[in-house]
């Protein structure tokens, strides 16, 4: 009989990861995050358990049910390009969380985790904060590996996103016997996944903006972006990444043209081209803004998914590659 994993999810968000690691066969015991609203996504779609909402900080590390694995997509504004990039000195928006991070590790010894970040994580401040990241989890007694991954090139997913993720396992020799999942072909086209039906309130035409765009928004088979003084169009003709800041100001949510107008993506369009699944459900109750946000906070769940295959099989025994080598 296999053994059963437990994960706690911290940083949970709206429950991308959680929904990586659920469809690979992980169990969820713990999920928390800071953000009220998030509760109202994450508990419409997640059986228990339900999102604990509270500061980390403040969190009662014994308390958490018993986990082998720890996850976490932690605030990545501190390292982003979007941001200031003051890294662990900004305090305002949570780059000192990796901290509490290395407390709980510190404390409950989990068998492996896997923390999840914005690119830039690897060169901000000349490299210097991703080797405090690495020899504070080494320190702690873990192994790691860590590799950038694309949504379009490991998801399958029609989004150019690229993320950092971090895996470590306590086991050395389970830590050599991982390795990411390999590139695929992107056989999903975001035309897909978008409706050629939207509310009106989602489309340009006859607003001040549409005369603006018009000439430059040209083509039902690229995805395009309102860059505040002028029009980009994705080259890779797929959709560019999704951010945090895309309801906090409106200028990043990507726009498309079909044969009714303009328009931007929807909210719903945004999570399923987060590799959300169809039937994942929006609260009635939360502005659109905010429902963007919770998209491009996210994670994409197909290469969350490829990830968790991979640690499950070395969790178990198995390996996935040759290689001695550690990151």
């Amino acid at each position: 009989m296999k053994k059963e994993f437990k994960t706690a999810d911290l940083f949970a968000g709206v429950g991308g990861i959680r929904i990586g690691f659920e469809r690979a066969g992980f169990k969820t015991v713990f999920a928390n995050d800071i953000e009220k609203n998030c509760k109202k996504t994450y508990d419409l779609n997640h059986k228990e358990p339900k999102l604990h909402v509270e500061d980390i900080w403040k969190v009662d590390i014994s308390k958490i049910p018993e986990f082998e694995i720890m996850l976490g997509g932690f605030p990545c504004q501190a390292f982003s390009i979007a941001g200031h990039r003051k890294g662990f000195k900004d305090e305002k928006v949570g780059g000192n969380l990796f901290f509490r991070i290395a407390q709980i590790l510190e404390e409950r010894k989990p068998e492996a985790i896997l923390l999840e970040n914005v690119k830039n994580l690897n060169g901000h401040d000349r490299g210097r904060t991703f080797k405090v990241v690495k020899e504070t989890l080494e320190k702690l007694g873990y192994h790691i590996k860590a590799k950038v991954l694309n949504s379009m090139t490991h998801g399958n997913v029609a989004q150019n996103r690229e993320r950092i993720f971090i895996v470590g396992f306590l086991d050395k020799k389970k830590a050599e016997s991982f390795d990411f999942p390999e590139k695929i072909p992107l056989t999903q086209s975001f035309r897909l996944l978008v409706a050629e039906e939207a509310h009106d309130k989602y489309y340009y035409n006859n607003k001040p903006l549409y005369e603006k765009i018009k000439k430059d928004i040209n083509s039902e088979h690229t995805v395009y972006q309102w860059r505040r003084k002028y029009v980009r169009a994705n080259k890779k003709g797929v959709v560019p990444t999704l951010t945090a800041n895309m309801g906090r100001g409106g200028h990043n949510v990507p726009i498309i043209k079909n044969s009714k107008g303009i328009r931007k993506l929807t909210p719903k369009e945004c999570f399923l081209l987060q590799g959300f699944p169809e039937n994942f459900k929006l609260p009635s109750d939360l502005s659109d803004s905010e429902l963007y946000h919770q998209a491009g906070n996210s994670v994409t769940v197909s290469v969350i998914q490829r990830v968790a295959e991979n640690m499950k099989i070395v969790l178990e025994g198995g390996r996935i590659n040759n290689q001695k080598s550690l990151f």
